[in-house]
């Protein structure tokens, strides 16, 4: 990760998930059941099932898995019931943290969040603390070694199909869109045989902070990592721009 990488808790939260398949397929099955009970199991009319789909491809969940999912949630009316809450707080050094989580038991999830801003001297904050200073946006990574095309055919297909913005770094293309115009430029990339790594809804900084203090940063980490441990976590976003480890 670059200290300088708008991007960095993006990237903070793929690593994550990459060593903690499991954990993902876990949120991503939440996310179906919670998606398919609000608006039916049919994803050409359920945008939010769309949504949480192209999600669960972007991660290689098997397409059988992903139908098994949407099956059960439709025919189970009586499941297991999924809670969304957001959390909101600061790290050391004024480091901006919200925390999603998807759970069926809010009160081990709030005590989960709670000891993880505890343990790393950081302060729980009231809601719309801190998320005033993220934007919310339809984001999109491709890894640089699995597109085989140009950037200017990628700028046209995810311009033509309603994106916002798309940059480049060394191993990333992120595209940037309007929350609603999202799965449209999935579709997208997914009719151009595109490969993406994630697709998803991200809160995205509109500042970052550097905090290089060793101490200040080894608590910023033991936040992020408690929070990564947790289950019920689905997204953590911060405005830190995590140094490189090299």
């Amino acid at each position: 990760m670059s200290g300088h990488s708008k991007f960095a808790n993006i990237k903070h939260k793929k690593e994550a998930n990459d060593a903690a398949k499991g954990k993902v397929f876990t949120i991503i099955g939440r996310e179906i059941a919670v998606a398919v009970k609000e608006g039916g199991p049919d994803p050409n009319n359920n945008f939010k099932l769309a949504q949480v789909v192209a999600k669960a491809k972007a991660a290689n969940m098997p397409n059988d898995t992903i139908e098994r999912g949407i099956k059960k949630a439709a025919g189970d009316v009586d499941g297991v019931s999924y809670q969304s809450n957001t959390y909101e707080g600061y790290g050391p050094g004024g480091v901006a943290i919200i925390v999603e989580t998807l759970t069926d038991n809010p009160n081990r999830t709030a005590a989960d969040v709670r000891a993880a801003f505890a343990k790393g001297n950081g302060n729980m904050g009231t809601p719309g603390s801190v998320s005033f200073m993220f934007d919310t946006k339809g984001q999109i990574e491709i890894d640089r070694e699995e597109y085989e095309g140009t950037s200017d055919d990628l700028m046209m297909i995810v311009l033509d199909a309603g994106a916002e913005d798309i940059e480049e770094d060394e191993d990333v293309f992120t595209i940037t869109t309007a929350p609603d115009d999202l799965d449209a430029v999935t579709k997208a990339l997914e009719d151009n045989k595109v490969p993406f790594v994630s697709a998803e809804i991200s809160r995205i900084p509109q500042n970052y902070v550097d905090v290089t203090d060793p101490e200040q940063v080894k608590h910023l980490r033991i936040i992020l990592d408690k929070l990564d441990e947790s289950d019920d976590v689905k997204n953590v976003y911060h405005n830190w721009n995590e140094p490189d480890e090299d």
